[in-house]
């Protein structure tokens, strides 16, 4: 079902009620202009856009069975949001629905993952055809789909990048890229920035640069954190510093191609290569924009000046792609593009399966061959057919359904509605963010910049979450909302995504006025 299509049907349906939305969410046909928070009066819920799917009756396991099961059998690490957490039931495009029945418009897509929306009817389908062929087989024998794939990846990369290493998740891809830059360069050390996350396994933890995922043991030999150019954090940032329709609040002197803010980051990094790595280094990661930090952007021109001094000292330079790849910024396919950069090595994961497990590694030949060199690579499952199967079908809807372009065109109406809501609350302290990737970072107050404390974060977070909407968390301190829906966003759901966070926001003031 295009998306075109999907738009047009909601049109004609203006009068339509889903039966399966509770009653008090309300649909509001897409004809009517959403009330005001004010209007509407402080603790009534803003009206949810219809939905033209019924999902099946929830009939598993018991709330309470689940807690407790969860409670004996699985890690004790708690990860799960909410008070009360949510055990979901199914899905349709941008909509989640629990096991009592609610509806919920998905605005952080299973942690940036569901690229094209849950369940989508065309994925579906490819995947049951998949099923009754071949599920399975390795490397050691060939499959079509697998060759099929990597022909469609690699046309959309350029030049040198045209060999493509599947694995199963970005924290493996992140991995192997760690292995290639140290078996090509011959060298050891790798920079990352200062709250990067690159994965959770034994060598990305070194590359990872967040309190919450750092451990006491020993864990990522041969990693130095670099100073993150952080323009709404960091000692330096202005007015024009960010590729992004909404700038910092903070002033600067600059020209409009100017950055100063870049010029002193530059230096920090410089002064990173010259006192904490060796003379000669493996590579230097990077996200084109932060995603676990809270959706962190660097200054323009930053990452183009940082390639040029790594690949000065032998290094290589790798574009983690896993949150910012294949559209979900809207002006291009690869967030790498943005910068005007063009890596050695780029991993992808999250929205290249649309939820289903898989991952790559894409790289030059010259770097490739390095590794076969020194490693007979080997992965079990890595572009396995189900998954590339899976893989062609999300690159065929990204293009049919124009998903980068609605990333575009939605995402900056949502960055810029938000915007207001930033020059309304004097809590909430920046807004930044580029297509469909977006953060809201809550803080005390704008002059200080100080983080809203967790519990307050926490209790706005479920005040959205009870009027039916899902956002995520990111940042050091968990103070920054991160909006990532599924790329098939609509304006009306956006209308009621901000109209439910300003009423959030309304609540939580009268909360503290009391």
């Amino acid at each position: 079902m295009s998306l075109v299509w999907r738009r047009a049907q909601r049109a004609l349906c203006l009068e339509m009620f889903s039966p399966r939305i509770l009653k008090t969410r309300p649909s509001l046909s897409l004809g009517v202009s959403w009330p005001s928070v004010t209007k509407l009066g402080l603790h009534t819920k803003p009206r949810m856009p219809p939905c033209d799917f019924s999902p099946e009756r929830y009939q598993s396991l018991a709330y309470d069975h689940v807690l407790e099961t969860h409670r004996q059998h699985l890690s004790p690490v708690v990860t799960a949001y909410f008070q009360k957490p949510l055990l979901l039931h199914q899905g349709h495009m941008e909509w989640l629905f629990d096991s009592e029945g609610n509806r919920y418009l998905d605005f952080f897509s299973g942690i940036a993952t569901v690229s094209v929306g849950h369940c989508h009817p065309k994925l579906n389908a490819v995947a049951q055809k998949q099923l009754g062929r071949l599920w399975h087989t390795s490397s050691v024998f060939f499959h079509p789909p697998i060759h099929k794939y990597a022909e469609e990846l690699a046309a959309l990369l350029p030049e040198p990048l045209k060999v493509i290493f599947l694995v199963n998740s970005g924290s493996e891809a992140n991995d192997l890229a760690m292995l290639m830059a140290r078996a090509h360069s011959k060298n050891s050390d790798i920079i990352s920035f200062r709250g990067a996350y690159h994965g959770c396994s034994p060598h990305t933890l070194g590359l990872t640069n967040i309190r919450t995922f750092k451990m006491k043991l020993l864990s990522g030999m041969g990693c130095q954190s670099t100073m993150c150019p952080d323009v709404f954090h960091g000692p330096w940032g202005g007015s024009h510093c960010r590729d992004s329709p909404v700038q910092t609040i903070r002033t600067c002197s600059c020209a409009p191609d100017c950055c100063q803010a870049k010029d002193q980051y530059i230096e920090q990094f410089k002064d990173t290569l010259n006192t904490s790595v060796a003379s000669s280094i493996a590579g230097f990661f990077a996200e084109p924009i932060q995603g676990v930090n809270g959706v962190v952007q660097y200054p323009k021109g930053f990452l183009k000046e940082a390639f040029e001094l790594v690949r000065e000292r032998g290094g290589v330079c790798i574009a983690d792609e896993v949150q910012t790849g294949f559209g979900r910024l809207g002006s291009h396919f690869w967030g790498f593009q943005s910068h005007e950069v063009l890596p050695d090595i780029v991993t992808m994961a999250k929205g290249i399966g649309n939820g289903f497990p898989m991952a790559a590694v894409v790289t030059t030949q010259e770097i490739a061959k390095s590794l076969a060199k020194c490693l007979l690579h080997f992965n079990t499952f890595g572009g396995n057919p189900m998954a590339c199967a899976i893989g062609s079908a999300v690159l065929e809807v990204i293009k049919e359904e124009k998903t980068q372009e609605n990333s575009q065109e939605v995402g900056t109406y949502i960055l810029l509605k938000l915007a207001k809501l930033r020059d309304e609350f004097d809590i909430v302290g920046d807004v930044r963010g580029k297509g469909l990737m977006i953060g809201i970072e809550m803080v005390q107050d704008k002059m200080s910049r100080r983080p809203l404390p967790q519990e307050e974060v926490n209790q706005i977070h479920e005040d959205c979450k009870d009027m039916g909407l899902l956002l995520g968390r990111g940042g050091i301190f968990s103070q920054t909302f991160r909006v990532v829906p599924p790329m098939c966003i609509t304006k009306p759901e956006a209308d009621f995504a901000v109209e439910v966070f300003r009423s959030a926001l309304i609540q939580h003031m009268e909360r503290r006025a009391k």
